[in-house]
């Protein structure tokens, strides 16, 4: 009679347990999906004036279709880019014209400048792996606080994915269906403005700070869920360990 009436006391605290640690585990799987659902920029430097290293990552498709292509609109604030070669992709710079000619720092007229920038698949990035394209341009001088905008088309073997919601005054990025990459430009730091990284350091050095500050609210969002999924893992355990100590004492006054 002791040993059955135990029997309850046992199976619910180990259910209780076994739900725990498998919320846990799909908090902590769900967090990077989270993190990773749309296109996302990392600059290396985000400082008025300064050279930055934009860094795009990818890791989804078209509705589970593989990507072909990323194309990226370049602000009419930035005149030249410095695309970084990836080898699984193929990179093309489509000049547009500029409303009014300008003088570059060797003294000589330009009439048109990087309208964008394409990288094509050289085999499709299938859906759920990820890669990242980068390139490298100078910030505006004057645009301390100003947003800039790098709007992203990707196409897929099957549809296309157009990446250029921008968030409104008061609007959550979360809100958007399919926010565009943005980057706030900082206050400028003085002597930057050309030791910042160039395009082969992959971030690397004096503005990894300046990097880590520019993480988007989904990338915080899916550390947020990570450490949830943690916390509730571990009470699982916890819960699973005092329901198997609870049933052994039940066993030895049966």
């Amino acid at each position: 009679m002791n040993a059955t009436s135990t029997r309850p006391a046992f199976r619910k605290p180990a259910v209780l347990g076994a739900i725990a640690v498998g919320a846990g585990a799909l908090l902590a799987v769900g967090a990077p999906l989270a993190a990773s659902a749309h296109v996302s920029v990392t600059p290396t430097s985000t400082a008025a004036g300064s050279y930055t290293v934009l860094s795009f990552a990818v890791g989804h498709g078209c509705d589970g279709s593989p990507t072909t292509s990323l194309s990226f609109e370049i602000p009419e604030e930035i005149n030249a880019v410095t695309p970084t070669i990836n080898p699984n992709w193929d990179v093309t710079k489509v000049a547009a014209p500029l409303a009014d000619p300008i003088t570059d720092s060797e003294g000589e007229q330009i009439a048109e400048r990087v309208g964008s920038v394409v990288y094509t698949a050289k085999t499709p990035l299938v859906d759920g792996y990820r890669d990242v394209v980068s390139f490298q341009v100078q910030l505006p001088a004057d645009a301390e606080g100003k947003t800039l905008v790098f709007p992203v088309t990707q196409k897929c073997e099957v549809g296309q994915t157009d990446w250029t919601d921008v968030a409104k005054d008061g609007q959550d990025e979360e809100e958007l269906e399919a926010p565009a990459p943005t980057i706030v430009v900082t206050a400028a730091v003085a002597g930057d403005h050309h030791g910042a990284a160039t395009a082969d350091d992959d971030g690397d050095g004096d503005h990894a700070e300046a990097a880590a500050t520019s993480t988007s609210s989904t990338d915080v969002l899916g550390r947020v869920l990570g450490i949830a999924g943690l916390v509730v893992g571990a009470a699982g355990i916890v819960v699973a360990a005092s329901a198997k100590r609870a049933a052994a004492d039940a066993k030895r006054k049966a």
